[in-house]
C-alpha cells in the first residue's frame, strides 16, 4: 500500500498486494434479542465534521477544533515524531499498531498478525483455532519471515531536491526516471544510519515529497493472540457490519541486539526500549467522547476527477470483485479436505473474501450516493474559478483538460493491462521472474538498479523467497494459475502476450494445458527454499543455462514484460507531471475558502479524530431490536457481551470459547462493568476518517492514551477511500473487551501487569 513515488490514476494500480490484504468478514443477517437504548443526541456535536487524514505537521491548525471537541494534549507538541504521543505509533508494513509498554510489546489487531499465527500454526497446533499466550519471553514466537516493526523517527521536506532534477521540456519516462534518481540518492544518504529505512514520499499528488526515516525491527515475536472464535468472531459474515462484537487484538514485541540496534532473531535480543508507549486505559469512551486515531492509513482516493471516479465504479471495481470471488472459489476448492493447505493459504483467502465484499459495498454506496455529480459539480466550479481571474486563467487554464486527457489514454488499454496483469498469479512463475531479474540487476552499480533490487533490498528479498514454504503448496498454486490462464486465453489475441503463447506453443485450453502445467510443478526446484535461496547468487547465463520450466519461461518472457514495464512507467512520468497541477489548483481553490486541505493517505503517519456517536443507516437496515441497534431509530455506537451471547452457534464463524460463554451467562463482568450499558463494551462507534492500512491503530483518548484499537468501518463507510459523509463510522474493539477477555479468559495475567493494568489483588467484583 506504500505509494512512495508517483501517484497514478486508480487504474495504474491493477495488481493487489495478498500480503497487505486483510479481513474480518461479512453481512450480519441475525439480529440478537437484547436491546440497548441509545442516549439522547448531543446536540452541540451532531454537525461537527470530523473529515481527515492529517499530517502531524498540520495538527496546529486544527488546534483550536481539536480542544474543543476534548483533545488535552498540546498539538504543537504532537508535530513532533520523536515525542508522545507519535513516536509509540508505528507501522507493521500494512498494518498500524502502537508501543503499550517500556519492554517493547505492541497492541494491534488480530488480522494483521493473522500471517504469524497462521504461520506458526500446523495440525496438531493450531494457534488459530485456540489462541497463543507467552507466559514468559522464552515462549514467545518468532513472527511471519519479513515481520517488520517501524518506528518513524525522523520526516523532512525534500520537494525542492526532487524538483530541481526536473524540467518542462522532459518527456514522461525521462521524468519519471529524474524522479526515481533523486529519491534513490536521498534515501542512500538517509540509509547511512544503518538499522533505519527511508522512503520518499509524495504528497497532494506529487505537488511535495517528505523524506520520511524510521528505525526497522527485524526481530518481531508473536506474544498473544485470542482464539479467532474471539479475534474473527463474526467473520466474513459481520465483515463491515454493524453491531459487531469482534475482539480484533492481538499482541506483538520487538527484540533488539543488546546494544539496542535492529538485528536479525537471536535468543540473545533484548525487547527493545521505545522513547514513548501509550498508557492502556482501564475504561472505554462513552458516547460523545473525543476519540483520536494515530496509524498509516494505506490509501485514499479523494482528489480524483469525476472521470476517475465514474471509471472505478462502473468497470474497475465490478471487474475485480467478480475475479476475487472466484479467486477465492478455486483456493477453496483445491484445499478441501486439506487442512495444511488450508492454514497455508487462510490469510490469502480472508484478504480475497475482504476484499471482494469491499468492492461489492463501494459499488452499492456509490449507487446510493451523488458521489459522481457533487464531483463534477466541483469541476464546472474549478473552471468557473479559473476563468474569473485572469491570473488564475494564465495558471491553470489547461490543467483539467490535459489530465482528462492522460486518464482517457490511460484508460483505454486497461482491460489490456488487467489481464496482462494476471500472468504472475503462480507463485514459482513470480519467483523465477524475480530470481532472473535480480540477476540482472546485481550486474549494475547498486545505484542503477531497480528500487526492489538494490543492496538495501536483499534482505526483504531473502526473506521473501524463505516465505513461500509456508504460504504455498503446489497443487493450490496449480488451480490459481490455471484460473487466470484460462481468463488470460479468452482475451482477444491481439491483446495477448507473444512470448508466453509461444513458449505454451498455443496450447492453453483443457486437458493439455492441464498435462504442461503439471510437468512444469513436477520439474521444477524452486519448491525447495534453499534452492530458491542459491538462485539469488547465480549470473544471467546460469538461468540461461536452467533447465528449469519455470525460469525458462521467466526468461522467454522477460522482454516483453519489460516493454510493459517502460510503458507504465512512462506514463506514471506524465502523470508526476499534470497531478501536481491539478492538486494545486484545488488547493488554491479550497485556500481562497478558508478551508485547509489534507493529502490523500500514502502510508505516512497520519492523525484522525472524531467522536464516539451511532448513526442512522439507510431505511430497511435495522431488523429489530438487538445488542447495537435500538430497533427503529437507529445504530447506537456500543456492543455487549449480550450480543456475543445472542449471536452465539456454536459453529464458525459464531463460535467462542467455553470459558467467555461461562464468564458472560454467570455476569462476571469485574472492574470492566459499564452501569449503563449493565455488561461489558465489546465495540463502538466513531466518527474518525480511516481506510486500510489504518487497522491496528491505537485509539486515543484526549489525554493520549489508549482506549481501544480501529479494525474495520462499516458497510455505509465502505466508500471511505473515495468519499467522507455524515454516516462514515470506523469500528473500534473497546479496551475494556480486551481487558476482560485477557483477564477472565485467557488469563494473561502477566501481560496486564507488564502494560500496568492489572487487577489490584483480592479484586473479585462482579
Amino acid at each position: 500500500m506504500k505509494h512512495k513515488r508517483i501517484p497514478l490514476n486508480q487504474a495504474i494500480g491493477l495488481s493487489l498486494s495478498l500480503a497487505l490484504l486483510t479481513a474480518c468478514g461479512k453481512p450480519n443477517t441475525q439480529s440478537a434479542p437484547e436491546s440497548t437504548t441509545a442516549s439522547a443526541p448531543i446536540a452541540a456535536t451532531d454537525s461537527v465534521s470530523t473529515e481527515g487524514m492529517w499530517m502531524p505537521r498540520q495538527l496546529p491548525e486544527l488546534g483550536d477544533k481539536l480542544q474543543s471537541l476534548g483533545l488535552e494534549l498540546d498539538p504543537k507538541t504532537m508535530t513532533d515524531l520523536t515525542k508522545f504521543p507519535m513516536n509509540a505509533v508505528v507501522s507493521l508494513g500494512g498494518c498500524s499498531a502502537s508501543f503499550v509498554s517500556p519492554q517493547g510489546l505492541v497492541a494491534t489487531n488480530h488480522h494483521c498478525a493473522y500471517g504469524s499465527i497462521s504461520y506458526n500454526s500446523t495440525e496438531d497446533n493450531d494457534l488459530l483455532a485456540n489462541g497463543f499466550l507467552a507466559k514468559t519471553r522464552q515462549e514467545e514466537l518468532p513472527a511471519a519471515p519479513g515481520s517488520r516493526i517501524y518506528v518513524t523517527v525522523d520526516m523532512n521536506e525534500v520537494t525542492d531536491k526532487i524538483n530541481s532534477t526536473l524540467s518542462d521540456d522532459m518527456d514522461g519516462a525521462t521524468r519519471f526516471k529524474a524522479i526515481e534518481d533523486a529519491e534513490k540518492a536521498l534515501v542512500a544518504d538517509c540509509e547511512s544510519d544503518p538499522g533505519h529505512r527511508c522512503e520518499v514520499y509524495s504528497y497532494y499528488g506529487g505537488a511535495s515529497y517528505y523524506l520520511i526515516k524510521q528505525l526497522a525491527i527485524r526481530d518481531v515475536r508473536l506474544v498473544h493472540a485470542p482464539a479467532s472464535s474471539i479475534g474473527k468472531f463474526g467473520g466474513d459474515i459481520d465483515n463491515w457490519m454493524w453491531p459487531r462484537h469482534t475482539g480484533d487484538y492481538s499482541f506483538l514485541r520487538a527484540y533488539v541486539s543488546p546494544e539496542g540496534k535492529p538485528a536479525d532473531f537471536s535468543k540473545d535480543n533484548v525487547p527493545y526500549a521505545p522513547k514513548h508507549f501509550l498508557k492502556v486505559a482501564t475504561q472505554g469512551p462513552q458516547e460523545g467522547d473525543f476519540v483520536m486515531v494515530a496509524g498509516y492509513p494505506g490509501r485514499t482516493n479523494r482528489y480524483r476527477t469525476a472521470e476517475e471516479v465514474n471509471n472505478n465504479f462502473t468497470w474497475y471495481y465490478p471487474t475485480m470483485q467478480k475475479v476475487l470471488a472466484e479467486w477465492s472459489e478455486v483456493i477453496g476448492n483445491a484445499t478441501e479436505n486439506n487442512k495444511d493447505a488450508a492454514l497455508k493459504y487462510a490469510g490469502q483467502v480472508a484478504g480475497l473474501n475482504n476484499y471482494s465484499k469491499n468492492f461489492t459495498g463501494m459499488m452499492e454506496g456509490y449507487n446510493r450516493s451523488d458521489l459522481l455529480s457533487r464531483k463534477q459539480q466541483l469541476e464546472k466550479d474549478l473552471q468557473a474559478w479559473i476563468e474569473a481571474n485572469p491570473e488564475n486563467n494564465q495558471k491553470y487554464a489547461s490543467v483539467i483538460a490535459d489530465l482528462q486527457q492522460l486518464i482517457t489514454e490511460k484508460q483505454s488499454t486497461q482491460e489490456r493491462d488487467l489481464l496482462l496483469g494476471y500472468m504472475n498469479r503462480s507463485a514459482m512463475l513470480s519467483a523465477a521472474q524475480r530470481l532472473y531479474r535480480l540477476s540482472l540487476e546485481k550486474q549494475k552499480p547498486n545505484m542503477e538498479r531497480e528500487p526492489g533490487y538494490q543492496d538495501r533490498d536483499m534482505t526483504r528479498f531473502t526473506e521473501s523467497m524463505k516465505r513461500y514454504e509456508r504460504n504455498f503448496e503446489p497443487s493450490v498454486d496449480q488451480a490459481v494459475w490455471t484460473y487466470f490462464v484460462e481468463r488470460y486465453n479468452a482475451l482477444p489475441q491481439d491483446q495477448h502476450m507473444e512470448s508466453f503463447d509461444k513458449y505454451f506453443a498455443g496450447e492453453l485450453n483443457g486437458d493439455v494445458l492441464q498435462q504442461k502445467l503439471s510437468a512444469m510443478y513436477e520439474a521444477t526446484g524452486l519448491t525447495d527454499t534453499e534452492t530458491r535461496l542459491a538462485w539469488m547468487d547465480k549470473s544471467p547465463e546460469d538461468f540461461r543455462n536452467s533447465d528449469d520450466p519455470f525460469i525458462q519461461l521467466a526468461i522467454n518472457t522477460y522482454d516483453d514484460r519489460i516493454a510493459i514495464e517502460e510503458r507504465d512507467k512512462a506514463m506514471a512520468g506524465r502523470f508526476a507531471e499534470l497531478r501536481p497541477q491539478y492538486m494545486d489548483l484545488l488547493i488554491a481553490y479550497y485556500n481562497e475558502q478558508g478551508k485547509p486541505v489534507y493529502p490523500d493517505a500514502n502510508s505516512s503517519l497520519r492523525l484522525t479524530y472524531g467522536l464516539v456517536k451511532g448513526y442512522t443507516p439507510p431505511a430497511g437496515t435495522i431488523k429489530g431490536p438487538a445488542d447495537g441497534n435500538d430497533g427503529k431509530d437507529g445504530f447506537v455506537p456500543f456492543t455487549t457481551l449480550r450480543g456475543i451471547e445472542a449471536k452465539y452457534t456454536g459453529k464458525d464463524p459464531f463460535d467462542a470459547p467455553q470459558a467467555e460463554l461461562d464468564a458472560i451467562k454467570n455476569k462476571d463482568y469485574g472492574r470492566f462493568y459499564d452501569e449503563k450499558l449493565d455488561s461489558v463494551p465489546v465495540n463502538f462507534l466513531s466518527t474518525v476518517d480511516i481506510t486500510g492500512g489504518n487497522s491496528g491503530s491505537a485509539t486515543m483518548n484526549g489525554k493520549g492514551e489508549l482506549i481501544g484499537l480501529v479494525f474495520d468501518g462499516t458497510y455505509d463507510s465502505i466508500n471511505a477511500d473515495w468519499d467522507f459523509n455524515d454516516n462514515t463510522r470506523a469500528i473500534h474493539v473497546d479496551v475494556e473487551y480486551m481487558l476482560w477477555v485477557m483477564e477472565k479468559v485467557d488469563h494473561a495475567d502477566n501481560l496486564l501487569e507488564e502494560m500496568g493494568v492489572a487487577a489490584p489483588k483480592g479484586d473479585t467484583a462482579q
